[in-house]
């Protein structure tokens, strides 16, 4: 059985700015494939309806600087931690959240949403969506809003994904 892990936090105040929620960068070769079971952002506390742009995007190196975010084991009594870190620089191997700064490395869209503030955005794909990332790739995998938020104060985000070949 595949190894599970969730990458986030909450509480969380962002830039004014574009800023990436939550970002992934895989290992080096030869390691485990990462699978992308879900992502998820929300907005605790504001009570104005208001659309926010999301993207899910692939970035080159120069990566973004982060708040370090320790992958958590969804398989409570697993002991084996998951092969990504938590990484202040996106380095390869390292998981962050919430950006204080972007970066300049080239981002690529992979797919774009909106999700209304009040509701909060969370892309669980089926089987035939997910995203893998694979050792060695060289870039990392991020959510990502591309214009800043309406409200900047309490935001929850994440990553969940599963460690396999």
């Amino acid at each position: 059985m595949a190894r599970e892990f969730s990458v986030g936090t909450d509480g969380a105040t962002l830039a004014n700015a574009a800023v990436t929620l939550v970002f992934l960068n895989a290992t080096a070769a030869p390691n485990v494939n990462l699978i992308i079971l879900r992502f998820w952002a929300s907005q605790q506390g504001s009570v104005t309806s208001n659309q926010q742009r999301v993207q899910v995007e692939t970035q080159a190196s120069v990566f973004p600087t982060l708040v370090s975010a320790t992958p958590r084991h969804l398989k409570l009594g697993d002991t084996t931690n998951s092969v990504l870190v938590g990484g202040t620089a996106g380095a390869q191997g390292t998981t962050g959240v919430n950006a204080s700064a972007e970066g300049a490395g080239t981002k690529t869209t992979m797919f774009g949403d909106a999700f209304n503030v009040l509701n909060g955005y969370l892309w669980s794909p089926n089987t035939r969506e997910v995203i893998e990332l694979v050792p060695a790739f060289a870039q990392g995998l991020g959510l990502f809003l591309p214009a800043a938020a309406a409200s900047l104060t309490n935001w929850a985000m994440g990553c969940n994904y599963a460690e396999g070949t």
